[in-house]
């Protein structure tokens, strides 16, 4: 703690090396192996549930709870929360931009209001599994989110609105 002039700038500090930590586990992990992009986002999304395993601080996002702590009256830390939920959503962007375009849809969502709300229902799955207790509640909302990703790209009308 000596070596920040406050808890703010360890806190962001500690927002920074959460995302340089988590930021090289998505790097390598096997849902980029998939041909197609719908497969890799769907493979994303079940690999983030099967990191649900061990003691909630083991699965939970930190830089998450650290939001929810700190928004008012830590902007620095706020921001430094943002940019690593935010930069984490961008690298699904891609994936779902490419998804779209191989199946001609046009629909009145966005690849990053897509991703943001991927990210968004991953941190409300650990607030859920902090108030319960357990990883199990997390699991299903993961799979409900998968569930609707399918559905997304799977429905007709959805494509040309």
């Amino acid at each position: 703690f000596h070596h920040f002039k406050s808890k703010d700038e360890l806190g962001v500090a500690a927002a920074n090396h959460w995302s340089e930590m988590t930021g090289a586990l998505f790097a390598t992990a096997p849902y980029h192996e998939h041909a197609d992009p719908l497969d890799r986002v769907l493979a994303y999304v079940a690999f983030r549930k099967a990191l649900l395993q061990g003691e909630l601080p083991e699965f939970t996002c930190l830089v998450g709870t650290m939001v929810q702590e700190t928004y008012e009256t830590a902007p620095a830390i706020r921001d430094a929360c943002e940019r690593s939920i935010t930069g984490h959503a961008e690298t699904l962007e891609a994936d779902i931009e490419a998804a779209m375009r191989e199946r001609n849809m046009t629909p009145g969502w966005t690849a990053k209001s897509l991703a943001l709300h991927t990210q968004a229902v991953i941190q409300g799955a650990f607030i859920i599994a902090k108030a319960t207790g357990g990883a199990e509640p997390a699991a299903d909302s993961i799979d409900h989110l998968s569930r609707y990703i399918e559905l997304l790209f799977a429905s007709p009308t959805q494509q040309t609105t």
